[in-house]
């Protein structure tokens, strides 16, 4: 089945590269994608605004490609970010903010049962109910960001860990959709999503340190 929803105009070109047009939709993306992922590995608040508008955008680029179920995600997505948002402000011991911390083993159980029953069910769907031409890597990919974004919105450092893996499959699968400047913001992506495992990582090591150091 195939999917032709007008779009408007934030899908006309705004450049090309080479021969490949590239939207508005996708070159707006990219901008608040890459503030959005900068935001994050800083643990500042503003990337939860930013990114709600990044995954309206990322959604129109998808549906227009024929990734439909990252255009999907995208819908999912703007619940986990006003969801992460509220945790970042609230979760914490108390209510106050919340802290960085390891994945725990039930969670990770949880997490990659979820992931492997979501890619099963989404490539099911996607090989019979629509005319994708990559069912299973649209859905891998979609169940690893959304495992990763349950992550961020709990701060769990592991998190980068599984944005890092989908990554690594978004930049050669946008490439060959044409979504060339897309590919090219998920390497950068890719790139921050390094620098804030390294971050956490050492924001993790040095808060229980802190006590000591007061003292």
């Amino acid at each position: 089945m195939s999917v032709n929803v007008p779009l408007g105009p934030l899908l006309d070109p705004a450049f090309h590269l080479g021969s490949v047009p590239t939207t508005w939709a996708e070159l707006l993306g990219f901008a608040t994608g890459a503030v959005n992922v900068w935001l994050v590995v800083r643990q500042n608040i503003l990337n939860w605004p930013i990114g709600i508008a990044n995954v309206i955008l990322l959604g129109l680029v998808f549906l227009d490609g024929g990734l439909y179920a990252d255009a999907g995600l995208q819908v999912v997505y703007v619940a986990l970010q006003l969801y992460g948002w509220w945790v970042w402000l609230h979760g914490g011991d108390g209510r106050d903010r919340l802290p960085v911390r390891r994945t725990r083993g039930a969670e990770w159980a949880a997490l990659i049962a979820a992931g492997a029953a979501g890619t099963a069910l989404l490539t099911w769907a996607l090989s019979a109910w629509t005319d994708s031409t990559v069912p299973f890597w649209d859905a891998l990919t979609t169940a690893l960001s959304l495992m990763a974004t349950y992550g961020q919105s709990r701060k769990l450092l592991e998190s980068w860990w599984l944005w890092i893996t989908a990554d690594l499959v978004y930049i050669p699968l946008y490439f060959a959709k044409d979504l060339k400047l897309t590919s090219a913001l998920y390497v950068v992506f890719l790139a921050l999503c390094v620098s804030g495992l390294l971050a956490w990582r050492r924001d993790l090591r040095a808060r229980p340190l802190a006590p000591a150091v007061a003292a």
